[in-house]
């Protein structure tokens, strides 16, 4: 039977589980995405790598030589230890940009022609095969010389354990096979659930034999898979029912996302609220990217409901979206400029810099769209905002998400059908005086990324000892 794991009482300090001097372990990480690589999704493993050797266990990171992504950041390579073994392998992908203006000439291309029809759907066939070989993402292309690179490597150096994070899932195929030739004990580590991407990701292959195909490539993960940890409870609960029909005894943990202190020492002193009579400007920054799965409607929605009953107390609102936006959610900013309120749209920036635009802020949004298995997710940033200590305006399902920011910021917590609260809670910040405190304020001591490496470190070490 699928059993979930929990840290024992009385080891909330990472420090009271180190291990003695000369039993060090190593750990192989499968990682696509690794700094200079930029991206929310790469500060979970790298955090793990900057803080398991506190806890005896050095790693070995297997990553892509050419990795095909849209961003990079060189300031999270100083989170790298020195003696980490970093093995590259080189990607059969075409670069990024490449992808980018292939795409944007499809979506551009137009022709009056009586064909047009049957070109365009002359293309989808065509994209459709392709997307049938590149299973289940076009990093399976990454797969064969990985591969080659991760067998040399745990033929050339001791390891103790394999652990995948995935998205993408071809890492957790590739970890699967090396666990087969190596028998090390497999951890794959779902930072998103397999079922909710390929439900929810964009240009995702949504057919039903490609639902097929990733439904085998799942199970037979899950089946080799000797421990799998999610980022929320309830998605450790549901991956952990998924193994158990797929015939695994794999032990489950969860283990959330989180923030990492020593980000925060470079900041500078955050603006202080102006004093007196005038009434400062009210900003509020999202960051991260708004796609389907964080949709800023409802937002869009309550400002516009201000917007019809006290529209000149817009003027004292800053919006700031920093991030990829899609087409559709970038529609939606346009509407801002309807009203008094100032709109700042920016790209990705690096990480440090994101974290500068966050402490400036007098609120933070998070938005989570309410759709069929949100209630299991809550996003990374997240842990920084709590970490950040301004109030959080947040807009998502009941769930996870909302539970924990409960503790925290009940008074801000909406529903996305709760437009009327919104705009109350607007006009609230933008006509009174508000100086918010964030509650319990030691409780989120959990989430940070040290104590979560102490986390993974109490697994690594019960899947070791007990001969997996």
């Amino acid at each position: 039977m699928s059993t979930i794991i929990t840290r024992p009482t009385g080891t909330s300090d990472p420090r009271e589980i180190l291990l003695p001097e000369g039993a060090r372990k190593r750990l192989l990480l499968v990682s696509y995405h690794f700094p200079p690589v930029g991206g929310a999704g790469v500060q979970r493993p790298v955090k793990f790598v900057k803080y398991l050797r506190k806890f005896g266990w050095d790693v070995s990171v297997l990553m892509a030589a050419n990795p095909s992504v849209p961003v990079f950041d060189n300031s999270l390579l100083i989170d790298i230890p020195e003696e980490t073994n970093l093995v590259k392998a080189r990607t059969w992908e075409p670069d990024y940009s490449l992808k980018k203006n292939m795409a944007s000439k499809n979506q551009n291309r137009q022709s009056a022609s009586l064909l047009s029809p049957l070109k365009s759907a002359c293309r989808k066939i065509a994209r459709s095969g392709a997307g049938l070989l590149l299973q289940p993402d076009a990093q399976i292309l990454w797969y064969p010389n990985a591969l080659k690179a991760g067998r040399k490597l745990l033929k050339e150096m001791q390891h103790d354990a394999i652990l995948a994070t995935a998205p993408p899932y071809s890492n957790l195929i590739l970890a699967s096979k090396l666990k087969r030739i190596s028998g090390l004990p497999l951890i794959v580590d779902f930072r998103d659930e397999w079922d909710l991407s390929s439900k929810y990701l964009e240009n995702h292959q949504q057919d039903r034999v490609s639902h097929l195909i990733q439904s085998r490539l799942q199970k037979s993960v899950m089946k080799h898979a000797d421990a799998i940890v999610a980022t929320t409870k309830a998605s450790t609960q549901r991956l952990l029912d998924r193994a158990q029909q797929s015939g695994s005894d794999a032990i489950g943990k969860c283990i959330y996302n989180g923030f990492d202190m020593d980000d925060f020492d470079h900041l500078d002193e955050p603006l202080k609220k102006h004093s007196g009579t005038a009434q400062k400007r009210f900003r509020i920054v999202y960051t991260g990217t708004l796609w389907n799965l964080t949709t800023v409607e409802p937002l869009i929605h309550a400002l516009e409901a201000v917007h019809h009953s006290q529209p000149e107390i817009l003027k004292n609102l800053e919006l700031q979206f920093i991030g990829r936006k899609t087409p559709e959610q970038l529609a939606l900013l346009e509407r801002i400029k309807q009203t008094a309120c100032t709109l700042v749209s920016e790209e990705y920036c690096a990480h440090h810099e994101a974290l500068k635009k966050m402490s400036n802020a007098d609120a933070l949004c998070l938005l989570l769209s309410d759709v069929e298995g949100a209630d299991r997710v809550a996003p990374a940033k997240l842990f920084e905002y709590l970490a950040i200590k301004r109030e959080i305006l947040s807009i998502t399902p009941a769930g996870e998400t909302a539970d924990i920011l409960g503790s925290f910021w009940p008074a801000s917590n909406f529903r996305a059908d709760n437009v009327s609260g919104i705009a109350d809670w607007l006009t609230e910040r933008l006509t009174e005086t508000h100086d918010a405190s964030i509650s319990q304020p030691e409780q989120i001591n959990q989430f940070k990324r040290e104590y979560q490496a102490g986390q993974l470190a109490d697994l690594l070490n019960q899947l070791v000892n007990n001969g997996v």
